[in-house]
């Protein structure tokens, strides 16, 4: 009977959103949306950071890198999420979830590593501004990207080991509209004490300590900033990473509060609507930043735009001949 028991699970029942009611277009539609309108925004940041020679620095680099993360997040979780919308719910099988979770997984570490690495270029470039370049060449940029992305794949693939080792033999019902470590955690009849100690240090490794990191070199960058004599330099150099920071400020405001704050402290409810906005609102906020408060990347929206017309204006006056 107990083999039977640890056998009998073959595909998890994931609820969504719960009972849209007569909500259900309206929700697909608005959702649909604003997932088109991050893989605009994130791939036209790709596109501009690659093409576009007065992009070609280490902030850039990094915030092409995020773009790239922001997709892959949020095109791993929001087509099978409208698929539920639509169903009101729907099952995936335990392969599937665990896959879902492991490439929820890799983007995850990649962000809260490159956040940390953009606000080192911060700091090196208002703090060592006579060192900088000579310190962030694309030779160190490279490395750094790819040990996020590594650290990401690893560290993901550590955790995906240990849960497919699970046995799941209880209910297969998941409060939820995407697979996440908690809920397999409580569902799993096997010992679950290894795994989640490994989470909780990964997650501390991987989340707590950049966000440390963060603080302590904007800490470094205000001592610094407070030594411009002219409030104008103060301001102009603050504008150089207001925009990072206001990115830093939401990304981890709503990762902390889904996985550090223990989630008796909230309701089921709450704690959809605070994931609906960290895999949904959170990956447009970047392009949307970046556009609207960078002075850099407006001009090269401008001159992308430009030359764009010109192409058109070449194509109609090749065509008239």
């Amino acid at each position: 009977m107990h083999q039977q028991n640890q056998t009998a699970v073959k595909e998890f029942l994931l609820l969504g959103l719960g009972n849209l009611h007569n909500f259900k277009t309206l929700f697909f539609i608005f959702f649909l949306v604003l997932y088109i309108a991050t893989l605009i925004g994130n791939s036209l940041v790709i596109f501009l950071v690659v093409t576009c020679q007065s992009l070609h620095f280490p902030m850039y680099f990094f915030l092409g890198n995020l773009s790239l993360s922001e997709i892959l997040f949020t095109t791993n979780i929001v087509p099978n999420m409208l698929r539920l919308v639509l169903l009101g719910g729907g099952t995936m099988s335990v392969t599937s979830c665990l896959i879902q979770l492991y490439l929820l997984g890799v983007p995850t570490v990649a962000q809260c590593l490159l956040l940390a690495a953009m606000s080192l270029d911060r700091y090196l470039a208002i703090c060592h501004p006579l060192h900088y370049m000579s310190i962030m060449t694309f030779k160190l940029q490279l490395q750094i990207v790819t040990i996020c992305w590594l650290l990401g794949f690893v560290m993901s693939f550590v955790i995906y080991i240990f849960l497919t080792r699970l046995q799941f033999c209880n209910s297969n019902v998941i409060p939820h509209f995407y697979c996440d470590i908690a809920p397999l955690l409580e569902l799993s009849c096997s010992d679950t004490f290894t795994l989640s100690m490994i989470t909780s240090v990964g997650s501390f490794t991987i989340v707590v300590s950049p966000c440390f990191f963060i603080i302590v070199t904007y800490i470094s960058i205000f001592i610094n900033i407070l030594k411009i004599p002219t409030a104008s330099g103060r301001q102009k150099t603050f504008s150089t990473c207001s925009s990072h920071l206001t990115i830093v400020c939401t990304y981890y405001g709503t990762l902390t509060t889904i996985y550090i704050v223990p989630s008796n402290d909230h309701s089921i409810n709450a704690n959809r609507g605070l994931s609906l906005l960290y895999t949904s609102v959170t990956p447009l906020v970047n392009p949307i930043i970046y556009s609207l408060r960078n002075q850099s990347m407006k001009r090269a929206i401008h001159t992308c735009v430009q030359d764009f017309r010109k192409w058109l204006r070449v194509l109609r006056y090749s065509r008239n001949i």
